[in-house]
């Protein structure tokens, strides 16, 4: 979720998780139970409901944009995994925006127009 939503710190040991699965969101996820079970607080959610989503269609938008640029977003399909992410990441730094490797409709938008 970006800058907006929860923050979290890892260690080397959370790469296991992003080596079994690819998906972020399910490597937190499970990550976090884990921490849950040993009695960690649940997570704050930031922002909530009002960190900047884009659908899925401009997620593939996104995705066909990025990769007519050069990126490589593995299959494109509105789902943002890794590969997905990291060149969402490189072109926010390319606008000078923030760096967080979440994709915005001010971003999609910029990316459109290519400013």
């Amino acid at each position: 979720m970006g800058r907006l939503g929860p923050a979290f710190l890892t260690f080397d040991n959370f790469l296991a998780y992003v080596g079994w699965n690819e998906s972020l969101n399910y490597s937190l996820t499970a990550a976090h139970y884990a921490t849950r079970l040993e009695g960690a607080p649940p997570m704050s959610k930031g922002a909530g409901p009002n960190i900047p989503r884009l659908t899925i269609d401009e997620n593939r938008e996104l995705q066909q944009i990025l990769t007519r640029m050069g990126h490589d977003v593995g299959r494109i399909d509105g789902v943002l995994g890794l590969k997905s992410r990291t060149a969402v990441r490189a072109v926010q730094i390319k606008l000078a925006m923030p760096a967080d490797s979440w994709p915005t409709p001010e971003l999609l938008a910029r990316m459109r127009t290519g400013r």
